[in-house]
């Protein structure tokens, strides 16, 4: 076989398409290969320079071309997708990623270790049990005011209030009623018992991860945010600056500049969408309560909040934290707050 120095490849379910070039970009390689032979195939070739997009299932096979000596970069698929030539097929977009990932201006995945995919599959599954649970809050309140009962928003509320109106015999409910809000109580104190798992889980990865106990000094980063973000990053030092990484987690506006006029717009909101939410939560809580504090930290949010209003303040803060993120994962070291 000739020398391969740039392998893109098709990722799929069972079927992967390789395109292959040499060291002056004629094409050498156009293959299709099983799952079963994907890796064999690798094991006999010189080690050289592989490009897949980040999709699922890629952080996997990223680690596993790695142990064979290969250079392995991640990109996602709405920058390979310009270098689609004509119509859209395996082959194409195994020749796209092949291109797309000699370009020295392309910005690739970091590939996530197995440690921090399962980090992150907790927060998911987590995540996913409290909208379940907030599902059946709402399923709840809903079937009250059907049947004339009005309780208070929240979970607190429902979890106090239920069982004391499945009790009551004065509130006209019927037993078929009765019965199913019975049942609504259960699925909810199940999903309760579920989630505090899966935080007991987080809150003991937490305090074995280093990296979760520098983010915990910074304000607005609690258990979830740190050990959210240490999921996600992975390694910081492929962000430029702080900037960079905040601009990564959509956190800076977007812009429709052209002659000359710089027009910025709201935030780009690109990136992990879990991680901003956690971000703007924590910088809310530091926003409510910078009110009456002297240090210039809450001066500065204080200033915003009169000049732009709250919510404002709140995406500046949480721009500022993840630039904070960034430099304490960088330097290896605690938050310092000046006065």
């Amino acid at each position: 076989m000739k020398d391969i120095t740039t392998i893109g490849i098709d990722l799929a379910k069972n079927v992967f398409q390789l395109h292959g070039v040499d060291s002056v970009g004629k094409v050498v390689l156009k293959k299709r290969l099983t799952r079963n032979k994907f890796l064999l195939f690798f094991v006999n070739l010189k080690p050289c320079l592989i490009g897949i997009e980040a999709c699922c299932g890629s952080h996997f096979w990223a680690r596993e071309l790695e142990k064979l000596g290969h250079e392995v970069r991640q990109m996602p698929p709405q920058y390979v997708k310009p270098y689609v030539k004509t119509n859209k097929n395996d082959a194409n977009d195994a020749e796209a990623v092949c291109e797309a990932v000699t370009r020295p201006n392309m910005r690739f995945v970091p590939i996530k270790s197995e440690e921090q995919l399962n980090l992150q599959a907790l927060h998911r599954i987590r995540e996913r049990l409290v909208r379940g649970r907030t599902s059946v809050v709402n399923q709840a309140r809903g079937l009250l005011l059907e049947s004339g009962i009005s309780i208070p928003q929240g979970v607190r509320s429902i979890r106090k209030m239920l069982p004391e109106i499945v009790e009551d015999l004065d509130n006209r409910l019927t037993l078929l009623e009765r019965d199913f809000f019975s049942d609504l109580y259960t699925d909810l104190c199940d999903l309760d018992e579920k989630i505090e798992k899966y935080e007991s889980r987080l809150h003991q990865l937490c305090k074995q991860s280093k990296e979760c106990q520098k983010l915990l000094t910074i304000p607005g980063i609690g258990l979830l945010t740190a050990t959210a973000l240490v999921s996600i990053v992975g390694d910081p030092s492929v962000f430029k600056n702080g900037r960079q990484f905040a601009s990564w987690l959509g956190l800076t506006p977007r812009q429709h500049s052209s002659g000359g006029k710089d027009r910025l717009m709201g935030i780009s909101k690109r990136g992990n969408c879990y991680a901003r939410k956690l971000l703007v939560h924590g910088a809310r809580s530091v926003v409510y309560r910078c009110q009456g504090k002297i240090d210039s930290r809450n001066r500065w949010v204080a200033d915003i909040v009169a000049r732009r209003g709250t919510m404002k303040a709140v995406v500046a803060q949480a721009n500022k934290t993840a630039r904070i993120v960034w430099a304490v994962l960088t330097k290896d070291e605690e938050f310092y707050q000046a006065a």
